[in-house]
């Protein structure tokens, strides 16, 4: 049930409704306790490829896809990570180097790798069907790399099928007898590699692509996939994301691409640690307006009346974080810290109703600033989505904000914009490793949500953490721990947000406010434009605190029982239920 203005502090998770717990999916192990009864495995060194599935040989029929339903338990012990003199000692969990070389266009952030590269001399194989994430085994690809993207859209109406092409840059890692797009529905018309038409086998939400030669290993070369687009494609999830997808509104179109909707709207290498900058070439009727990451490089109106957009990603993305809308929009735009600019894209009947709580945007740049570090892109905005979808989503550089959002009450409309923007530091530019790091994502946007709004007329900081605490073994009960989820059924639950915000809360009870800051700005900025996982936190925050903080946080993330809050012997978690 979507609710309009204040509700009480948990009743919302982003979507401002309860949802009804998933059944678990949760795959019962042995396991050794550790500090208050974390359970830990042996795993492998911290920054070792995930191990993709193997690509079977056979095609049609390959039996891949019953991948995505197993739990393939990958446990990350965390004791001795650094030493007591905060050195850190986790071989490659702090990358060296210029952390802006890996955010330059046409380069991928660092993430879970789709396997060794094969050396000149193999024979050409199979890419893997998926980079091997515990949670989402066929997310992602193996075999490649992907410089760039260019998506050609020639929409048409809400809801109407129009034609598209996608054309993929990329790199081979390995020598390739072929390879697999991550492409959901939609109806195919014609793959080409290099030019030259290419068989295919559509595998489940698997497009299998062989090529007519091999690809030799480091090999450049571009794949054109022609297809009609259908607009009104979705899914759904019984969780804090809902609809997914393709989200039509009365005149036009929104993109919901998180978790893995990207494959419904174009082939793409569907893994949130994997990024490639984007060129969008949109064309509509010239009543319409388009709008995409980025910087709109022109506007063109052809012979026929319709206009041709183009705009540039200017930043890698990953597929979770594109967008796309199209729609009778206004354009608004205003400066933010330092003259950073701001591009609002709002439905013309609702540019005065919602200019109120979108003229907040600066301000919310330079609260979070002050924390965060300078703002990590180059430019912002707030895209109103005209549709009854109650869900905010950080696209890269464009959050959407559904228009309910910003036509309520003042404290639910801030919360939902500072949650949107911090993600832009912390989920955009610092892109989670796999998928069950996505509480460094969540728990840092709902963080900094938190702490705004209890600082300016919402309930109180220390309230909100409390009452998280107080139910966090029940979130634990149902959904797993905050770096544990119990399938991918069960992320976007309440754990990831608040119960995840509880964890950086108890990291700054521990260390003190201004080491804590420290350890926030220190993470932000080292990996800003990479990819990075829940070893790498701990291993930074310690080395930042100059303490060992992997016995501290390890029972917080992956323990079956709440551990203690320091500072708040007082506080206890309420008993579990069912």
């Amino acid at each position: 049930m979507l609710v309009h203005g204040r509700v009480p502090a948990y009743d919302r998770v982003l979507v401002h409704r309860r949802v009804p717990a998933y059944d678990r999916l949760h795959v019962r192990r042995r396991v050794r306790a550790g500090p208050c009864g974390a359970r830990r495995l042996p795993v492998p060194p911290v920054n070792a490829p995930l191990t993709p599935p193997s690509p079977e040989a056979d095609l049609p029929g390959r039996p891949r896809r019953d991948l995505r339903s197993r739990r393939t338990v990958v446990a990350l012990t965390l004791t001795g990570a650094v030493g007591i003199t905060g050195a850190v000692a986790l071989a490659g969990a702090l990358p060296s180097g210029d952390h802006r070389g890996s955010a330059r266009l046409g380069t991928h952030a660092p993430g879970p790798s789709p396997a060794p590269p094969a050396s000149p001399a193999t024979s050409p194989s199979p890419g893997a069907p998926g980079i091997g994430d515990p949670l989402m085994p066929l997310d992602g690809n193996g075999g490649y790399t992907v410089r760039r993207y260019t998506l050609d859209f020639d929409w048409a109406a809400p809801r109407t099928p129009f034609g598209a092409s996608t054309t993929i840059d990329a790199t081979a890692t390995q020598a390739l007898s072929r390879f697999d797009l991550d492409f959901a529905g939609n109806t195919l018309r014609r793959v080409t590699v290099d030019g030259t038409p290419a068989r295919t086998v559509r595998d489940g939400d698997e497009l299998v692509v062989t090529p007519s030669r091999p690809i030799p290993h480091g090999g450049a070369f571009t794949v054109r996939v022609d297809y009609t687009a259908d607009p009104a494609r979705q899914r759904h999830r019984g969780d804090a994301i809902a609809d997914y997808g393709w989200v039509p509104t009365p005149d036009g179109t929104v993109l919901y691409p998180q978790p893995d909707g990207a494959k419904m709207i174009f082939p793409v290498d569907d893994h949130p640690s994997l990024r490639a900058p984007v060129t969008f070439h949109i064309t509509t009727p010239p009543d319409v307006g388009a709008v995409a990451n980025g910087r709109l490089v022109e506007r063109v109106r052809r012979p026929d009346g319709r206009i041709r957009w183009t705009y540039d990603s200017e930043h890698p993305v990953a597929a979770q974080l594109v967008q796309m809308a199209i729609g009778r929009f206004a354009f608004v735009e205003s400066a933010g810290p330092r003259g950073l600019p701001v591009r609002d894209v709002v439905p013309n009947g609702l540019v005065t109703g919602t200019k109120a709580y979108r003229a907040l945007t600066s301000e919310h740049l330079a609260w979070l600033e002050r924390r965060l570090g300078p703002y990590p892109f180059r430019r912002y905005g707030v895209l109103v989505a005209d549709t009854d979808l109650p869900v905010a989503l950080e696209t890269q550089s464009l959050s959407v904000v559904p228009r309910a959002d910003l036509l309520g009450d003042r404290v639910d409309a801030e919360r939902n914009l500072v949650h949107e923007l911090a993600h832009q530091w912390t989920g955009d530019s610092v892109a989670i490793r796999r998928w069950s790091d996505l509480w460094l994502s969540e728990g840092h946007a709902r963080f900094y949500e938190r702490l705004y709004s209890g600082a300016h007329g919402g309930d109180s900081f220390e309230s909100a953490m409390r009452t998280a605490y107080e139910r966090h073994d029940q979130w634990r009960h149902d959904d797993g721990a905050p770096a544990e989820p119990d399938g991918d059924a069960h992320l976007f639950k309440q754990m990831r947000y608040d119960g995840s915000a509880l964890v950086l809360y108890a990291l700054r009870e521990k260390v003190g406010e201004e080491t804590f800051g420290r350890i926030e700005r220190t993470w932000v900025t080292t990996y800003q434009g990479r990819a990075a996982g829940t070893h790498d936190f701990v291993a930074l925050a310690s080395g930042v605190a100059g303490q060992d903080l992997s016995t501290f946080l390890t029972p917080w993330l992956y323990g079956a029982h709440t551990p203690p809050m320091p500072g708040h012997p007082d506080w206890h978690p309420d008993p579990v239920r069912g």
